[in-house]
């Protein structure tokens, strides 16, 4: 009898030892996979939202455009596969690279001079991360700027916005008031991704005086851009080289048939014409 109830106290204690074995890794294996996963989903989230879009920041360090981290290469040529906006209505092209209204104008720009109202779709070229944006008031209306980056260092800006979309009105709210003549921009710290074809603004311009247009520039931060090869126009526009020494000219930068059209157009400032020290 003795001898039978010790090999029952031995039996239970095996038993208990392999079940406490297997709780362990049971355990073990449910906690594991939760953290991979986690970490997956992440990775899968920011692939969605723009192919890893935003994950680098180029900043002004005073001389050129720094990245914060090892930038991917960009494709060449640089290639835009959506038009910012229904060429057919556009009347004229302002060209980057040269001045109007008295100032020198690294960005270009396009003109509706035949639309009835300031209604037109203004929509994103590429993908990237809104980097910045400002909210203003020039002749008595509130105006919106956005410069939107993509991680390898192509940034385009849209200024002269008159009604946004909702989700860039979402990302406007967050801006300072609206101050007369004071353009300044923000720096935006959280990452809103955008992609190419993305509404960005439902109306342009200035509606009490009729002016249906609004502002284009893109811009290369790897590099200065061939003018900005020469001293003197680096002396010039020392103040700015930001702009006017990463500026390019967009007119060739779309698909040929969108290309052959702003070409064909005549040009929006009378007095400077075509000329311009990007576009050959």
């Amino acid at each position: 009898m003795h001898r039978k109830t010790g090999f029952a106290v031995i039996e239970l204690i095996i038993a208990l030892a392999v079940i406490g074995a297997i709780a362990g890794i049971v355990v073990y294996a449910t906690s594991g996979p939760k953290k991979n996963n986690a970490s997956q989903q992440s990775s899968g989230s920011n692939d969605t939202q723009g192919n890893g879009q935003g994950s680098v920041r180029w900043e002004w360090n005073g001389d050129k455009w720094q990245a914060s981290s090892t930038p991917p290469s960009c494709k060449e040529p640089i290639a835009f596969s959506v038009a910012p906006t229904d060429l057919s209505k556009v009347t004229a092209v302002l060209y980057p690279g040269q001045s109007r209204g008295n100032n020198y104008k690294p960005h270009g720009g396009l003109r509706f001079d035949k639309a009835s109202s300031n209604n037109l779709s203004v929509k994103a070229i590429m993908d990237g991360r809104v980097a910045s944006g400002a909210r203003y008031i020039e002749m008595g209306e509130v105006q919106y700027m956005f410069t939107i980056v993509n991680d390898c260092g192509i940034a385009y800006r849209y200024d002269h916005l008159l009604t946004l979309s909702p989700a860039f009105q979402k990302i406007a709210d967050s801006l300072p008031s609206a101050k007369e003549n004071d353009s300044r921009t923000t720096d935006f710290t959280a990452d809103t991704l955008v992609k190419a074809g993305d509404e960005v603004a439902t109306a342009v311009g200035f509606a009490k005086s009729g002016n249906v247009s609004f502002d284009l520039g893109v811009y290369d931060y790897r590099q200065r851009n061939q003018a900005a090869q020469d001293a003197d126009y680096v002396a010039t526009h020392k103040n700015f080289l930001s702009q006017a020494g990463h500026a390019l000219c967009w007119l060739d930068m779309f698909s040929s048939a969108d290309n052959a059209v702003l070409k064909s157009l005549p040009a929006g400032d009378q007095a400077s014409g075509k000329s311009s020290d990007y576009c050959r």
